[in-house]
């Protein structure tokens, strides 16, 4: 009787585990878009004033097109329906968008390059 119980905890275990970590990885993965998605949106002229599916629509035109003139004008063409969308509905927008490509180039942790800090080992050698 108490070897059936032992087999049957590790047995529970041995499913239990890799289930909690495929979960835990799962949770990551959709904090890791949500911040993505958030950053995206800082990064297009007006977002505010679009939805969801226009941000999406604007962002997959700008990876659709082939060359940097072309993005380029799909900027300048959203900036002027932003600036009408924003008068329209009376917020203010800056009157230039932002220089192309801010952001972009930067990338997550940005200025953060090797060598800049203690980290997590606090300046002790290992």
């Amino acid at each position: 009787m108490l070897q059936r119980k032992l087999l049957m905890s590790v047995l529970m275990s041995v499913l239990v585990v890799p289930m909690s970590l495929a979960l835990a990885a799962d949770q990551e993965r959709t904090q890791q878009q949500i911040q993505s998605q958030m950053q995206e949106q800082e990064q297009i002229y007006g977002s505010q004033l679009m939805t969801p599916q226009e941000r999406t629509e604007h962002s997959a035109k700008m990876r659709a097109a082939k060359t940097e003139e072309e993005r380029e004008q799909i900027r300048n063409e959203h900036h002027k329906r932003m600036k009408e969308r924003a008068e329209e509905r009376g917020v203010v927008l800056p009157d230039e968008p932002p220089e192309h490509g801010m952001g972009r180039s930067m990338g997550s942790g940005a200025g953060m390059g090797s060598g800049g800090g203690k980290g997590s080992g606090g300046g002790r050698n290992r």
